[in-house]
């Protein structure tokens, strides 16, 4: 049976969802292509009707996780107070429990880089939220705050993840949420010294 092309398309798109979903949960080395066509009711055969290999399909997810990580930053990044949005959402208990959905930083392209297999998608990533919080800080040393920042962010999330103690986990992302805001606020306090009259 032939299908039209716009349902070729359809699948193609439901395959890379549903990777995006569980190499962020599950991880790329534990997600076999089988159990991950079987769920979407697809051969394994017709796997290689869109990909021309599971390392195609691993860039083509991370690139829609960044897509959705995208469109959640845009909305944080638009608030009256982004940087302290967007540190709330980053450790929140949430996020620490659904790497499903969240950022792909400390799940994909940590185990990418773990297995040498740097992507140009966790660079478009990671320039993205540091531009983002750069303009946030507009302060002198504000490249230099965003990489330290963002690099604090996901090492904090990753151990939260990591940890078996719920409190520990707990522990690691409201100390690091509650230092990072009071980076934040002593920037824009000796931003407004400066610019006063």
């Amino acid at each position: 049976m032939r299908y039209s092309q716009d349902h070729k398309a359809q699948t193609h798109q439901r395959i890379i969802k549903e990777a995006s979903v569980r190499f962020r949960r599950d991880g790329i080395g534990a997600t076999g292509l089988q159990p991950l066509m079987k769920a979407l009711n697809l051969t394994h055969g017709g796997f290689y009707a869109h990909f021309k290999s599971k390392d195609e399909l691993v860039e083509k997810a991370l690139h829609a996780a960044a897509e959705e990580l995208d469109a959640h930053c845009a909305m944080l990044f638009s608030q009256e107070r982004p940087l302290e949005a967007f540190i709330d959402s980053y450790l929140s208990e949430w996020h620490q429990t659904s790497p499903d959905q969240g950022c792909p930083l400390p799940t994909m392209s940590s185990e990418l880089g773990q297995r040498g297999q740097s992507s140009p998608t966790t660079d478009t990533v990671l320039t993205a939220r540091l531009k983002q919080v750069e303009a946030a800080l507009a302060s002198p040393n504000a490249e230099e705050q965003s990489l330290v920042m963002m690099s604090t962010l996901v090492g904090a999330l990753v151990l939260a993840r990591s940890v078996n103690s719920a409190e520990l986990a707990t522990r690691i992302r409201d100390v690091v949420s509650r230092n990072l805001k009071t980076q934040v606020d002593l920037q824009i306090r000796d931003k407004k010294k400066v610019s006063a009259p």
